[in-house]
């Protein structure tokens, strides 16, 4: 199950008011693989289909998924991070055994 930090829940909560999007859902998917392993993507979507996607509520946030991603997803969480590089909402999936592959390349991608 995907989880989302209590600091993520607030600003997804805020963001979502102050666009007036309540009833969208914050769709998560993987978005390719690079040399550092799998990487994630979010977007607000309204488009929901019962035939490809699942859904579910974490912290009061209506998540969406296709089902071919899912078990990439299992074990991420959503954070929200404000440091010296910048804010914004994060994915991370540590547990995930692909991400055990970066420096493989020897980019130094992080």
């Amino acid at each position: 199950m995907v989880e989302i930090t209590e600091k993520a829940a607030t600003e997804l909560k805020s963001l979502l008011e102050e666009q007036e999007k309540q009833d969208q859902a914050l769709r998560l998917f993987v978005a390719g693989m690079s040399c550092c392993g799998v990487q994630y993507g979010m977007s607000l979507d309204s488009e929901i289909s019962e035939e490809e996607d699942v859904t579910e509520e974490v912290s009061g946030i209506k998540l969406v998924m296709n089902k071919n991603d899912v078990e990439g997803l299992s074990s991420a969480v959503i954070d929200y991070v404000d440091g010296p590089s910048g804010k914004g909402f994060v994915i991370d999936n540590s547990a995930s055994a692909a991400a055990d592959s970066c420096g493989s390349c020897g980019g130094g991608c992080h």
